[in-house]
Parts: structure tokens; C-alpha cells; sequence
């Protein structure tokens, strides 16, 4: 009988969004193009050729050079084996959700069990800083010295997520002392043992980025279709409504929190707090990717609202000591 029950909520709630499309056919049109446009200007410049390359990286024995040197650092700092490096680096200058992208390929290829694929995830949820820098301190809030300070909040926060989780399922202890000789030794070996050709290596590499992210696109467009037929629907006032879209689709909240009257400092708040949980949108995306393997998503979304409320937290103590000497 409860499963009955559900079954008829699904429908009427699936026949209620598709009547709001039909009913408000010209905002649900501009959300869709707004969509486009996100994917367009900024999620495929930005991670396509990441992930194109991050592919490439692998087969090459990339992960194996850096796994082979940072292995002392992850393992002091983290309890993880020296792999994780690659996720952590590679998702520092490329952005969410590449990191479940990277995660998901080593898991796929054995170089990081389950429980180290659902702990990596937990502490790389890194926005891109070409986004913040650009898109977030100088198109919307217009003040680039508080992008900095947002940037700066949201990356150390990763770490101190990555601290809290690192007794959680901890990695098997390695060797700690460094060769580079080593771990050049590694990146060659792993080289001579890939059987791909370097245009077999690119051709993948082309076709799974861009399965990847006509995926995003696709989350993104659905989720602001979502949040426009909750806004026709709930009367909210300003702040509310701008919050409520962040914490569904990053992107749009991010917009309608810079277009608010209220003080720069609340705003500043908002935004790495809604950055660093990433929308539900984000979440999405994430769990689409490692929907084929073991990886837990319950940390990922634990982690995530630690993120948000700790950056939060250290947003508002160091706005007025920022702006005052930055």
C-alpha cells in the first residue's frame, strides 16, 4: 500500500511540473536557455579540457608520479594512499564535479578501493577559481578583493574536511620516504604497459568528456526548470528565494544573491556557503558519475554540509580584518 501511495505521488507530482511547463511555457524557455548559456560560458571551457587531459594523464602514468611523490603528504594529512594526490590536484584548478570524474576512473581502475573513493570525494569538492575570481568576484559581486577572501574560505575548508574524515576507512600505510627516481621509474612503466594508441587515448578521452558533460548539462537545465517552478509557485520574499535557488542550482542562486540589497558582508556569506555545498544540482552530477560503482554519496553530502557552514563561519570572521587590510 505505501508503495502505492508513492507511486501516485511521483505522478501527480510528474504531471504537475509537466503542466507548469505548459502553463509557463516563457519563463521555463528563458531557464533552459539560461542553462545553455551557464554550460556554454562556463562549465565546458572550463572542464572539458580537463578531462580530456586528466584521461590522457592517467594512461601515461601521471597518477604514478604523484602518487609516488605527495604519498608522504596525503598520508600524514589524510591517511590515504599517495593516488588521491591526483584527484586533489587535478579538482584544485579544475572545479566540481570533476573530482567524482577523476575519483571514478582510479576507482575503475583499481587505484583506490571503495572506501578510499568515497573518502577522496569527501575533502576535493573544489570550485574552479577561474569561476570565483571571475564570474563570482567580478560579474556578480564586483569586488575581486572579496573573491579572494571567498576563494581562500572555501579552499581551506576542504582541508579541514579533509582532516575531520581522515580516520575515516584509513588507507593501508606506505612507505613514506620520497624517489623521485622512483616515481619517474613508475610514470614510465605504466606508459610501457599501456596497450592504447595515442589516438585510441584521445578519441575515448573526447567521447567520455563529452558524454560527462552533456550529463552536467543536462542536471543543470533540469534543476533550473525546478527552481523557476518553484518560484512561481512559493511567494518568498527576495533573500529566501535567491537562497532556496543557490542551495538547488548553484549558479542561479549565485546571481540572484548578488542582486540583493543587503550588506556585502551577508552576501559574501551566502555565496561560499552556497559554493561550498554546491547545489543540488552539483550533487546531481556527482552522483549520475559514480552511479556505476560502490562509492558512497551519504559522506560526500556530509561533507558538504560541513563545507557550507564552516566556510560560512570563517567568511564572517574574517570579513572585516580582509577588507580593512586587503
Amino acid at each position: 500500500m505505501k508503495k502505492m501511495v508513492t507511486s501516485i505521488l511521483i505522478l501527480c507530482l510528474l504531471l504537475f511540473i509537466a503542466f507548469e511547463i505548459l502553463t509557463e511555457s516563457k519563463t521555463i524557455m528563458e531557464s533552459v536557455q539560461f542553462s545553455f548559456q551557464i554550460w556554454q560560458n562556463n562549465i565546458f571551457p572550463s572542464l572539458f579540457p580537463f578531462f580530456v587531459l586528466s584521461e590522457i594523464l592517467i594512461h601515461y602514468g601521471f597518477v604514478e608520479l604523484l602518487s609516488e611523490l605527495f604519498k608522504p603528504l596525503m598520508a600524514k594529512l589524510f591517511c590515504m594512499n599517495g593516488a588521491a594526490s591526483f584527484v586533489f590536484f587535478m579538482s584544485l584548478v579544475s572545479g566540481f564535479p570533476s573530482n567524482a570524474k577523476y575519483t571514478r576512473e582510479l576507482y575503475l581502475k583499481g587505484m583506490l578501493n571503495e572506501e578510499e573513493a568515497t573518502k577522496v570525494l569527501t575533502f576535493t569538492h573544489f570550485s574552479n577559481p577561474l569561476f570565483i575570481l571571475g564570474t563570482v568576484s567580478l560579474l556578480f559581486l564586483k569586488n575581486k578583493e572579496v573573491g579572494l577572501l571567498i576563494l581562500f574560505c572555501h579552499y581551506i575548508t576542504n582541508i579541514i574536511i579533509g582532516l575531520l574524515f581522515r580516520n575515516y576507512s584509513k588507507s593501508k600505510k606506505e612507505n613514506s620516504k620520497v624517489s623521485f627516481k622512483q616515481a619517474i621509474y613508475a610514470m614510465h612503466q605504466k606508459r610501457i604497459r599501456n596497450s592504447k594508441t595515442f589516438g585510441q587515448m584521445i578519441t575515448t578521452a573526447l567521447s567520455n568528456s563529452i558524454q560527462t558533460l552533456l550529463l552536467i548539462l543536462g542536471t543543470v537545465t533540469m534543476f533550473l526548470v525546478i527552481t523557476t517552478i518553484i518560484d512561481n509557485n512559493l511567494n518568498l520574499n527576495a533573500l529566501y528565494q535567491s537562497t532556496l535557488n543557490g542551495f538547488i542550482e548553484m549558479t542561479q542562486g549565485l546571481k540572484y544573491v548578488s542582486m540583493l540589497s543587503i550588506p556585502l558582508k551577508i552576501k559574501s556569506i551566502l555565496t561560499v556557503m552556497i559554493l561550498s555545498f554546491g547545489g543540488l544540482s552539483v550533487h546531481m552530477q556527482v552522483l549520475s558519475i559514480i552511479s556505476d560503482t560502490k562509492i558512497k554519496y551519504l559522506p560526500f553530502f556530509t561533507a558538504r554540509v560541513l563545507h557550507s557552514a564552516i566556510a560560512g563561519i570563517l567568511v564572517f570572521l574574517l570579513f572585516d580584518i580582509w577588507t580593512m587590510f586587503i
